[in-house]
């Protein structure tokens, strides 16, 4: 005759592990609803109505009218600047996890530290006609002093800046991910008669390929959000954050600010859902 345990089917421990797990979660979940979600909701709502409470496009043709041309520059600016990043980070990172060098590796993660605004005026001074970077061609005798070329204030200087400033994040991930890869694979290669970039294309890459997407999505929405380097390096074209800042501060427009922060959000969507599938398969 089998005994009935006395204990309610609610105290199961597959139940209290779901309950530990959700409690464990509860704070980031928080977190995420009080930051991220609350405020897209009702930056949605605001986009999507007027100051009478109606609701209404409007916003949204308005910001496309003004600013579609902005939206396709500031994908630009992002895509190649995403694609020079991940190509120096890992080609750096991959000669780095051959060759190590703790000083190259200090120098390259310095912008880590370094404000959004710092960079942004320090590639100002670099990059300016009479900057450091044309004095110091200057001295060498390659630049005519009369004319000298300028990158500070157009895409060029803007995207050298953004991946300047974003490189240090990127290659301490890129890093992680080489150093991760089983050395056996590396000295097994290497018997076989690969060379240092046959390593790192047909080793390194292909075994970290989810880490480098990872990559991707974080600097890339990390770039369509950024404020302070195209304030101070951009000039013509504009990125959205700089017409969105226009918007709410200049025109007073609320509607459509906040509708080039819900585009900016849905931009950013399939990367952020890419991440988080790519997180949980992990």
């Amino acid at each position: 005759m089998k005994l009935e345990s006395s204990t309610p089917s609610w105290f199961s421990p597959a139940i209290i592990h779901r309950l530990a797990g959700a409690a464990l979660a509860a704070p980031a979940v928080g977190l995420v609803a009080v930051l991220f979600v609350y405020p897209f909701v009702l930056s949605v709502a605001a986009s999507l109505r007027t100051d009478q409470g109606e609701w209404t496009t409007a916003h949204y043709r308005e910001a496309f009218a003004l600013y579609t041309g902005d939206l396709w520059y500031t994908l630009w600016v992002c895509a190649v600047s995403l694609l020079l990043l991940l190509l120096v980070s890992v080609l750096l990172g991959g000669v780095l996890r051959l060759h190590a060098s703790p000083f190259i590796e200090f120098l390259f993660k310095i912008p880590l530290f370094v404000p959004f605004v710092v960079v942004g005026h320090a590639m100002r001074v670099f990059l300016a006609p009479h900057g450091t970077l044309n004095s110091m061609f200057m001295s060498l005798g390659l630049f005519n002093p009369d004319s000298l070329p300028s990158i500070a204030f157009n895409t060029a200087g803007l995207i050298l800046a953004l991946v300047w400033k974003n490189i240090g994040f990127s290659l301490l991930l890129v890093m992680g991910a080489f150093r991760a890869v089983n050395p056996s694979y590396l000295e097994a290669a290497r018997i076989v008669g690969a060379g240092g970039l046959r390593l790192i294309k047909d080793i390194l890459v292909p075994m970290s390929t989810g880490s480098i997407g990872v990559v991707a999505v974080l600097t890339f929405t990390s770039m369509m959000g950024s404020f302070s380097i195209p304030a101070m390096m951009g000039s013509g074209s504009q990125m959205l954050m700089i017409d969105l800042y226009y918007q709410m501060v200049y025109q007073h427009n609320n509607g459509v600010a906040n509708a080039l922060g819900v585009l900016s959000y849905l931009v950013s969507m399939g990367a952020a859902i890419y991440y988080v599938r790519r997180v949980a398969k992990v």
